[in-house]
């Protein structure tokens, strides 16, 4: 089988201000590209509500012909910490790792990788990212009293675009198993010395078999490893109606990460999940109140791809020694992320819990 071409980050486009020759930012609440120097705003094609359909590339032909495939080339760093391969401009030569804030020099390297399809646009501006983080920080138990402070004084949030593949296919499946089917029988026990009748649970099981079907459309697989899967899960559900085709000025002002899983793992990743979807429709056919699936034979065809891109605000705090990395998702506000423990809170609710139970213990014996 060939092999899809290495993958590499996204080039970072730099959009000068046609007023002054500043540099452009494309600004989530305007939906507009912004220049902080002067106020000026420049429009974005394609990306409001009647921007064209976004074209699925052939899985098989992609395999078959990954010449034809729409490639970029550009410069990349890789973090020597975590992994990630981060975008860059060509008059930079260091930079911060913004998934864990390692300082990273750039080498001169250039790699190919697939054209993003598809980009759903930041939501959320800066200032809304981090209220967002602000409060779930101030949400948790046991965090240290001084770490929201020290959050909402840190470093500003940085916004960067993820790689996700999406796959659509059809399948088939013809399976095998048994409906079981809840039934009681009475059963005499001795009870205090006495007989006594109870009812005893039983199954009857019988073989069955049959056919499911189901049309998968744009199963998400995170299509790199800088960000614990846990986080990345977490950040779910995406609203993908909101996907809009490819556009580099939609990433002005922000990084975006390159791919590091390619689009043959993509695929069995998102066969392991379809498996999962197939199961529990194969449970429904069978019915009854139990079920048991001794074969399963899958049939999978028409399968399709795109690769695109999803917007997530990130900081990576250092907090008393150690590095904790926050995420939230740029469309919903939904935030994840590590946290530090505090020994002084959880040591004070462990000595109240124990005060609270001697009180109680106390009255207790004097009733």
């Amino acid at each position: 089988m060939p092999q899809t071409p290495p993958p590499a980050p996204i080039q970072q486009t730099r959009f000068p201000c046609d007023s002054c020759g500043s540099d452009l930012r494309f600004d989530p609440a305007a939906g507009l590209l912004v220049c902080d120097y002067c106020g000026n705003t420049q429009p974005l094609e394609g990306i409001g509500p009647q921007a064209p359909p976004i074209a699925e590339i052939d899985y098989t032909t992609a395999l078959r012909s990954p010449e034809d495939l729409q490639m970029e080339e550009v410069r990349i760093a890789t973090c020597p910490n975590c992994g990630a391969e981060i975008e860059f401009d060509r008059a930079i030569h260091a930079i911060e790792c913004p998934f864990c804030a390692t300082p990273v020099v750039i080498d001169t390297g250039t790699r190919r990788h697939i054209k993003p399809q598809g980009v759903v646009p930041f939501a959320l501006d800066q200032r809304q990212g981090k209220q967002a983080m602000t409060d779930w920080l101030g949400s948790l138990w046991f965090a240290p009293s001084g770490l929201t402070e020290f959050a909402r004084k840190g470093r500003r949030l940085q916004g960067v675009y993820v790689p996700y593949w999406t796959y659509d296919a059809d399948t088939a499946t013809q399976y095998a198993g048994q409906r079981g089917t809840i039934y009681y029988e009475s059963k005499t026990v001795m009870r205090d010395g006495r007989p006594t009748s109870v009812q005893v649970q039983k199954i009857r099981w019988r073989p069955v078999s049959g056919r499911v079907a189901r049309f998968f459309d744009d199963v998400l697989v995170l299509a790199s490893r800088s960000l614990p899967k846990r986080f990345t899960d977490a950040l779910a559900p995406w609203d993908l109606a909101a996907l809009r085709p490819y556009s580099p000025e939609v990433l002005a002002g922000f990084r975006a990460e390159g791919y590091t899983i390619t689009v043959e793992d993509g695929l069995t990743e998102a066969r392991a999940h379809m498996d999962r979807v197939i199961e529990r429709d194969i449970r429904f056919d069978i019915g009854g109140d139990r079920q048991r699936i001794s074969d399963v034979r899958t049939a999978v065809s028409d399968v399709t791809f795109k690769h695109i891109l999803l917007p997530v605000w990130m900081a990576a705090y250092k907090y008393r020694g150690k590095t904790y990395r926050f995420v939230i998702n740029g469309q919903t506000g939904r935030v994840q992320g590590e946290r530090p423990w505090s020994a002084i809170k959880i040591a004070a609710a462990a000595l109240l819990g124990l005060a609270v139970a001697a009180v109680i213990g106390y009255f207790a014996a004097q009733r």
